[in-house]
């Protein structure tokens, strides 16, 4: 069933923003209600972030209808909640293809649309990067707006702060919109996040508010005095008072899912000096009754029933890498009481829900602050706790500095469990898990592995555990090979590579889950096969008899191949000079696009077949 946009006789109209103005205003309310049962109707069909765009549908149209854009710039932070953005800056008749590959980009994305100022897919940037547009606008004269939108989830990460305290100090003209829902992926946390909630679910400001306002209604002198007061008072208790330290004029709360109101708001703000803070509480899955009571079960979607009150229960045929991880952890946990966990906020993700309940008091979420998350395990590892920093990937390039000098430079004991390596698949080139190898083992005192199935994920976090320093094993997203964990769990030596097949010519080495598919690559070429284990060290000894007795080394892993897995066993090859060939497969230089796991790999030549293809080109 596709979705027929004569349904929706209003948003047909709508292709661009620029159409969007010629709408009378009195019918923005109507066009909102299309707009939210379109994104229902056509993300159900294709699958894609999904609750929060429904608390952003009346912001959106505000926004677009207000400013001139693109010309003007608006700035999403991270983008799960751009898809009615999408919609509405001509690509509605493309969102069937979003997420899936050659579609539309999953985030805002800028060589997808002049629409899209900022490709965006990690938080807490938008503030930076208009502050930046803002100024250059001011320096040229140009008269362009800017914006940016972010949510009270990422607002709580430090470089928000940064930003927002240059802002105050250089005061260019520029809008910062709080999109406040109490959520990010998982529940907001911390005391920031704590301070907003209290203040604005409470019934305390808002009951005096109105309260004095109908008691001295009749009273003219008196009423406006109470206005005045009234404005002192929220000062005081509301987080104006923070933002407007920080030198933001800080307006609101207001509704946000009041188009009439925040229209006219945002249309009074565009003319204002200087930074503005607009402060909007949304409902994260708005007008969907099932997302707004699950909005974490329905922040991504597979296809749905938009009339079923559930989600469709998911078949889960083998256990992922994650719930491997979230097995360990408790099992550890309950053997070590110096076991801490840290999460940037993938409670969900990371699979620390079991962990989170049974562990409450060893288990800590940070929010979006990787940077913080490694050094709090640093100062934990100084105490003599046994710090385990759960995180994705990408999210670990973000506290890059903080893993080499407050972790490795010190050989603080911290493991880290680097969830989404390698090919993560349909949220695309700021999520692919490309560059940990890369950036990893260049650093001293660093062990790292990567487990090729679920067993060896299992004792691998174990070793690393045991281990006496700063250790990581990374592992892919999705489900495991179907190789069961063993309950027993047992350190592995560190650096010894494992054969498993003998044959002649060529060697296949293998860093990680991409050794099933090298298994039949290396029956069918009688090759030999060795799960290296270890990126880091490395087996050099297995290395030197493999290129002793080999013509042909074929490295693979499922990472970049610039200063790789493979680049470390060229460096082995090159300084004991041994005579033998090196071919490394593994990711291009390229940032990887979306699709999903398997289609990206067999793009790139990293399924059986397409690594068959290539030795055989060689012999």
């Amino acid at each position: 069933m596709t979705v027929d946009i004569k349904d929706y006789p209003l948003l047909a109209q709508v292709n661009v923003p620029e159409e969007l103005r010629k709408i009378p205003q009195e019918q923005l309310p109507r066009l909102c209600h299309e707009l939210r049962d379109f994104l229902l109707n056509s993300v159900s069909q294709s699958s894609g972030h999904f609750a929060s765009g429904l608390g952003t549908v009346e912001l959106t149209v505000a926004l677009h209808y207000v400013y001139n854009t693109p010309f003007d710039r608006l700035i999403w932070d991270v983008g799960h909640q751009a898809y009615p953005h999408k919609i509405l800056t001509g690509r509605r008749d493309r969102m069937a293809s979003i997420r899936q590959k050659d579609g539309l980009h999953p985030f805002p994305f800028r060589e997808e649309s002049d629409y899209d100022v900022l490709s965006v897919g990690h938080s807490s940037t938008s503030i930076s990067a208009a502050l930046g547009m803002a100024l250059a606008a001011q320096a040229e004269q140009s008269g362009r707006k800017v914006v940016a939108v972010i949510g009270d989830g990422a607002i709580t990460a430090g470089m928000a702060f940064e930003a927002l305290n240059h802002a105050g100090e250089t005061k260019p003209d520029m809008l910062v919109i709080l999109n406040d829902n109490d959520m990010s992926i998982s529940e907001n946390v911390g005391a920031l996040n704590q301070y907003f909630a209290r203040i604005l679910s409470g019934s305390f400001y808002t009951n005096l508010r109105e309260g004095s306002k109908k008691i001295l209604s009749g009273v003219p002198p008196l009423h406006e005095l109470a206005s005045k007061a009234e404005e002192h008072f929220k000062g005081m208790v509301t987080p104006g008072t923070f933002f407007e330290e920080l030198g933001f004029n800080y307006i609101g709360p207001i509704d946000g899912h009041d188009v009439a109101s925040m229209t006219d708001t945002i249309r009074n703000m565009r003319t204002m000096k200087g930074p503005q803070l607009l402060h909007v509480v949304t409902k994260k899955g708005k007008g969907y009754s099932p997302a707004e009571q699950d909005p974490i079960g329905y922040h991504a979607v597979s296809r749905f029933d938009p009339t079923s009150s559930s989600l469709p229960s998911k078949k889960i045929s083998k256990p992922s890498f994650s719930n491997i991880f979230g097995r360990w952890l408790c099992d550890m946990a309950e053997q070590d009481t110096r076991l801490h966990a840290i999460t940037p906020a993938m409670r969900e993700g990371s699979d620390l829900v079991e962990f989170s309940k049974r562990f409450a008091d060893r288990y800590y979420d940070v929010a979006i602050a990787e940077q913080h998350a490694v050094t709090l395990a640093a100062g934990m590892a100084i105490e003599g706790l046994k710090p385990v920093v759960a995180i994705y990937s990408t999210f670990l390039q973000r506290a890059y500095d903080q893993l080499i000098h407050d972790v490795a430079l010190q050989q603080l004991d911290v493991l880290f469990a680097i969830d989404r390596a390698g090919v993560v698949g349909q949220d695309g080139p700021t999520h692919q898990g490309a560059f940990d190898i890369s950036f990893l083992r260049c650093i001293p005192n660093m062990v790292l592995m990567a487990p090729a199935d679920e067993d060896e994920c299992r004792q691998m976090l174990y070793t690393g555990y045991q281990f006496s320093g700063p250790a990581a094993v990374r592992y892919p997203r999705g489900s495991g090979t179907g190789v069961a964990a063993q309950q027993t769990m047992q350190a592995l030596e560190i650096g010894k590579a494992l054969q498993i097949r003998s044959g002649k010519r060529v060697a296949i080495l293998v860093f990680g889950p991409l050794l099933q598919a090298c298994e039949s690559v290396a029956e069918q070429l009688n090759a030999s096969l060795i799960n290296m284990r270890f990126i880091k060290p490395l087996d050099t000894d297995m290395i030197h008899a493999m290129a002793s007795s080999h013509e042909w080394l074929i490295t693979v892993e499922d990472g970049a191949i610039q200063g790789g897995a493979g680049s470390a066993v060229n460096e082995v090859v090159l300084q004991q000079q041994m005579g033998c060939k090196v071919m490394n497969l593994g990711l291009p230089d390229q940032f990887i696009k979306h699709g999903t796991q398997q289609e990206i790999h067999t793009e790139l030549g990293l399924d059986s077949a397409g690594i068959l293809k290539r030795i055989q080109a060689l012999l």
